[in-house]
Order: structure tokens, then C-alpha cells, then sequence
């Protein structure tokens, strides 16, 4: 399996605790969640109907803001799964260092993988890919620069995984543009990763053969449910926006404290360089805070933000010990 952060069972098995013991800053996962509300049970007992699907997709298109096709999914990670199947296998290029399923995915594919350090340097690939704004380190790509970078590429897909609070970074509402393909999360913003909901958009050709490749029921009904309810919630969006980055100035505060240095990040997470990244992820470990390392980078601690006021306080505490 490739690296990921999530990995809390790892956590237990060296520094003992229940799950509920710790808490888990290794993912970019909003750690105030959506209030999910209640789920009727039609929701869990029948099968999701097409006016059910398309009431979802009408709300992923309200909150991205976008008239384009787009399809429901498992999670963008079930998209990632379905890319290299759009197209003949040929060259794929990719913005790094980002998130390592796109390279991994495309690979085990058959496709001709090459990790990239700058935006022109995806140019004349059969397939580049950019996540915007980046995992680990939060780069971000202007919606201009991408644009100007897709007639110079077969298919320029853009992860979005983490633009929902930077909604002007996103390229949502140009995703119907022929040859580019947009990826959005919906667990990370709104918290609630195990509802396993992301969405693909961009023109209709490449949407219609996602969506037959992922079957006539690609969410649950639960799913369609809290994502139709949490999508149009544009109050709850814009204060957790808010609060994210008021957040982030309040982690890199404590980071600083310690003497690691911010090399960037997003409204969720941020990485850090520190003198021993393992020596760190271990001292927080003591008091059962999970953080992500890198075996590229060994300097390199992604932290993401801490939810409540109690949390807060436990991360303080551990740090000044």
C-alpha cells in the first residue's frame, strides 16, 4: 500500500490508546465536521433513484459554481481510479510532489509516468496532472496559467481536492472546456471522509463514460442525502472557511514556537520543516497526536488543524513538554 496519512491503527499498535484516545492530525480532514442531521430510512433501504442522483449533482454544481457535467462518486479517489481508463495508455506527466495515487494508479495501468517539478514541464504529455492547491505543500497553480497549459496537453485533469475554501482557485466553472477534467472531495472539507462522496466534472464526453464506468448507483443514499444538504449549505461553508484560516495562523504560531519552519499548506493542513521529522511525529505520538511524515522528505511534518477548543489544548500541551 502507498503512503497515506489516516493510519491510526499503526499509531496503537506502537503507543497503546483506543482510536478515541487520539487525535488523528495526519489526514486533511476537517475535525468539525457538517452536522450530518437525520437520514431517513428510505435512504438506507432503497436503492437511489436518477432525480435522487441529479439533485445531488444539481447542489455539487451550486457550491462549485459551474453549469458543466458532472457525475457523482465514491470519493475522488474512485475518479483517480477511472483515469486511466478515459484514454489509450500513452504519457502521463504530473506535477510533484503531490499526492502519490495519481502516479501509482496511472503506473499499475500500463501508462508511461513522469514526475515533474513546473507547470510547463506537463506540456506535450497525452495526459497531465495538477492538484490544485497541492498535497503536501499547498502550491498553488493560477486558474490562468492552467488554462494557458490545455491546449498543449491530450487531457488536463486538475484535483480540487482541497479548494473549497479557495473557490477562486478553482477551474469548476470552466470544466465543460473540451480535454480538461475537474476532481473535487466532498469528505475533507465537510468532515465526513467516510461518507465516501467526491464528484469528476468537465464536458460531457469524458463525464458520460465516468459515469458508465462507475454503474447506476455510485453513492449511497445516505450520501446523496447529506451531500444534497451540505452542499447548499453556503452559511456553513463560508463561516468554516473562515475559521479554517484563522486556524491556520494559530497552528503555524505554535509550529513557529518549536522552531519549524512553514513550507506551505492549505485551509486543512500544513507542513512543516523540523530537524527530525520521525523524532517529532514520535514526541507527539506520546501524548496521542497522530501527524504525517514523508520517507522522501525526512524533515517534512504535515499536521492537520486540530477541531475543538479541547484539542487545541492537547496539542499545546504536548508540544510544551
Amino acid at each position: 500500500m502507498r503512503e497515506h496519512g489516516g493510519n491510526l491503527d499503526l499509531a496503537q499498535r506502537r503507543f497503546g490508546g483506543r482510536a478515541e484516545d487520539w487525535i488523528d492530525l495526519s489526514t486533511g480532514i476537517n475535525r468539525l465536521p457538517y452536522p450530518v442531521g437525520e437520514v431517513n430510512a428510505r435512504a438506507w433501504s432503497a436503492l437511489p433513484a436518477r432525480a435522487e442522483i441529479e439533485a445531488l449533482h444539481q447542489a455539487a454544481r451550486h457550491a462549485y459554481r459551474t453549469n458543466a457535467a458532472i457525475v457523482a462518486m465514491g470519493g475522488a479517489q474512485a475518479a483517480i481510479q477511472l483515469l486511466p481508463q478515459l484514454a489509450p495508455r500513452g504519457r502521463a506527466r504530473i506535477l510533484a510532489p503531490t499526492y502519490n495515487e495519481h502516479a501509482g494508479v496511472l503506473s499499475v495501468a500500463g501508462w508511461d509516468v513522469q514526475e515533474v517539478g513546473e507547470l510547463d514541464a506537463l506540456a506535450g504529455a497525452d495526459l497531465a496532472i495538477v492538484v490544485n492547491p497541492n498535497n503536501p505543500d499547498g502550491r498553488q497553480s493560477a486558474p490562468k496559467d492552467l488554462l494557458a497549459l490545455l491546449p498543449r496537453v491530450g487531457r488536463l485533469v486538475v484535483d480540487e481536492s482541497f479548494a473549497d475554501a479557495v473557490p477562486q482557485l478553482s477551474l469548476a466553472s470552466e470544466a465543460d472546456r473540451p480535454g480538461l477534467l475537474i476532481l473535487r472531495s466532498f469528505g475533507k472539507f465537510y468532515g465526513l471522509a467516510g461518507l465516501r462522496l467526491g464528484f469528476a466534472l468537465g464536458n460531457a464526453a469524458d463525464v458520460a463514460k465516468l459515469a458508465a464506468m462507475s454503474g447506476p448507483w455510485p453513492v449511497s443514499g445516505a450520501a446523496i442525502t447529506i451531500g444534497c444538504r451540505a452542499l447548499r449549505d453556503d452559511a456553513w461553508a463560508e463561516a468554516t472557511s473562515a475559521r479554517l484560516a484563522r486556524d491556520c495562523v494559530r497552528l503555524d504560531e505554535m509550529a513557529q514556537a518549536q522552531g519549524w519552519r512553514l513550507v506551505g499548506g492549505t485551509s486543512l493542513f500544513r507542513l512543516y520543516e523540523t530537524p527530525d521529522a520521525l523524532a517529532a511525529q514520535e514526541r507527539l505520538a506520546r501524548g496521542h497526536t497522530w501527524s504525517r511524515v514523508f520517507a522522501r522528505e525526512p524533515a517534512w511534518l504535515r499536521l492537520g488543524l486540530p477541531g475543538s477548543e479541547s484539542e487545541w489544548t492537547r496539542l499545546a500541551e504536548v508540544l510544551t513538554r
